[in-house]
């Protein structure tokens, strides 16, 4: 991949004392170079995160982003991502990277929610590409994927991840995150 090729990583801030969490998007080169940031948020326990997501594509208007790389599918305690909305409103392909082993959603969410919001939930939850497993750099990761061919989409998650297990945009985007949240408390009465 050529280094100047750029992702959208994608990564939240959760605290559990507040009601919403923080998003920020990273624009970020092969090369590891950072070149945009922008913030949003979601509701904790909500519905919004697609629409989250969709607005920081638009907020950056970014035509030169080739991917974009998400660090969740189920941000902000289930807020889960539709990532076939995302992918349609970014029109470039999509690649959800998650770092833990995990059986699944469906249990977390029948234990936390009931009637039509856990509905709803499924049906997003179920909308999703399957999850498949990723060897990077001696680590696991757990990488979900639209616009891509599986393979094409495991090239892009490694040529984006030049050390450990996380993508550099979605790294960067979590550091800018927690920066966001941090700044944000310290100007709380």
């Amino acid at each position: 991949m050529k280094a100047g090729a750029r992702a959208l990583g994608v990564a939240e801030s959760y605290r559990r004392d507040r009601d919403h969490s923080t998003l920020a998007g990273a624009v970020v080169r092969a090369d590891r170079v950072c070149d945009g940031l922008a913030y949003g948020d979601c509701d904790i326990g909500g519905t919004d995160a697609t629409d989250a997501v969709v607005g920081l594509l638009e907020d950056l208007g970014r035509p030169d982003v080739r991917y974009v790389l998400l660090g969740a599918v189920a941000p902000a305690w289930y807020n889960l991502l539709d990532l076939s909305r995302v992918h349609e409103a970014a029109d470039r392909p999509v690649v959800a990277v998650t770092f833990e082993e995990s059986d699944g959603l469906a249990s977390g969410l029948r234990d936390a929610f009931s009637g039509d919001k856990l509905e709803e939930r499924l049906a997003t939850y179920r909308s999703l590409p399957d999850r498949r497993e990723l060897s990077v750099n001696d680590e696991t990761v757990y990488v979900r994927c639209l616009g891509l061919e599986p393979a094409d989409a495991d090239a892009v998650v490694r040529a984006f991840t030049p050390a450990g297990g996380r993508p550099e945009p979605i790294r960067v985007a979590k550091l800018a995150a927690r920066a966001a949240d941090s700044y944000a408390r310290s100007l709380e009465p």
